[in-house]
């Protein structure tokens, strides 16, 4: 009986070549060209696609499988890696020479271009297992229902001010502590059954993650952010209101906690907002008009093409940030006010990083800072007005 003969995927420097490796002998299957340089290769079993970046020719050639037959697909500067989706069909390039990655789509070969930070050198495609969690719902008007009423955005916890009641020590981990938000300088009414923050982690090491919920309830098994890095870390959260007004937060280990409000939700009342939900929309990206920026910029979102009406009180954004390098924070706030001492995210790692923005306007503008120099990505999913 013959030994079955284990695969071996050579790269050499002009060509591809299949190689069967028996005990006794090797025998070459096929030899197919490639571009020049080539230096990886991943296979798609499902479709049974052979792709090999080129990195002196800025390409990838595409094998068949099956016959042998090739197509070359054009990409950034010095391809450097790539990896595969077999779910998606989608591959993905590490462009290290200009600092990108090209998606292409494997049914038709088309690509998009996305920028990332210097000189990347690994890409790869991770499965995720996916968590929702929910804390309320929006419907029609009615007797029952709350409004949303708009604040400047303010800073109501930080645990690294002096100790007392929203301020120090930091959070030692497992120990839920309670915060009275109506207390603060924030001008957030009794009134109030439920608040729109922003929670920021300062980790003191890797932190599992954050939770919060109304105090004099018990705690749920549900999470609002989690920091396994370490690394600062933001996330957009409504949190109703419990006895007294009061929120607790509980971290897993010791960190320093930031919270920023930027409105509340209250019984009706003539300036109180609907939430009207729009279709997903970007509203603003400076990859492709303004570039690189650091400091204030202000941004037109009524005037954007996402149907936004002028009277609109406050915007629901996801923002996204693309740092050159590091990036300290990322402030919103509604244009023609002061900017406020808060953050909006956080990328310290000079990670690509997202939050969930509700950000108040009073004239269909509003300003964005980043401390370092960075991209801003903006999509639009709803708005809040009359």
């Amino acid at each position: 009986m013959r030994t079955p003969c284990p695969a071996l995927l050579l790269l050499l420097a002009f060509t591809f070549v299949l190689i069967l490796q028996c005990a006794v002998a090797q025998t070459v299957i096929a030899t197919v060209e490639t571009g020049s340089i080539p230096v990886a290769l991943a296979i798609n079993s499902t479709t049974n696609k052979i792709y090999v970046v080129n990195q002196n020719s800025n390409n990838v050639t595409v094998i068949d499988g099956a016959t042998n037959g090739t197509a070359v697909v054009t990409v950034g500067q010095s391809p450097a890696a790539l990896a595969v989706n077999p779910v998606t069909n989608k591959i993905y390039i590490a462009n290290a020479g200009d600092n990108t990655v090209t998606v292409i789509d494997g049914a038709t070969y088309s690509t998009v271009t996305v920028n990332i930070g210097n000189s990347p050198l690994a890409v790869a495609v991770n499965t995720t297992d996916v968590v929702l969690d929910i804390n309320g719902y929006f419907m029609p008007a009615a007797l029952s229902t709350l409004a949303f009423y708009p604040l400047q955005p303010c800073r109501v916890v930080d645990t690294r001010w002096s100790n007392g009641p929203l301020g120090g020590p930091f959070l030692q981990g497992g120990v839920p502590r309670d915060f009275p938000v109506t207390a603060s300088a924030c001008t957030i009414p009794a009134s109030a059954q439920a608040y729109s923050l922003n929670f920021t982690a300062i980790p003191r090491g890797p932190l599992g993650y954050l939770a919060t919920w109304p105090a004099g309830q018990n705690q749920p098994g549900v999470s609002t952010l989690n920091a396994l890095t370490g690394v600062i870390t933001a996330n957009a959260a409504i949190v109703p209101a419990g006895s007294g007004g009061d929120i607790d937060v509980l971290v897993s280990s010791d960190s320093d906690v930031v919270i920023d409000i930027n409105g509340y939700f209250a019984p009706a009342a003539p300036a109180g907002l609907s939430l009207y939900p729009t279709a997903p929309c970007r509203v603003l990206d400076t990859r492709k008009t303004t570039g690189l920026f650091s400091g204030a910029i202000g941004v037109n979102v009524a005037g954007s093409p996402c149907g936004v009406p002028g009277v609109a009180r406050a915007f629901v954004l996801n923002a996204t940030v693309v740092p050159q390098g590091a990036l300290g924070y990322l402030t919103l706030w509604p244009d023609g006010q002061s900017q406020p001492a808060v953050s909006t995210l956080n990328a310290i790692d000079g990670a690509v990083t997202s939050n969930m923005a509700i950000v108040p306007t009073t004239n269909g503008f509003i300003d964005a800072f980043a401390s370092n120099p960075t991209q801003l990505v903006l999509d639009s999913s709803s708005y809040f007005g009359p």
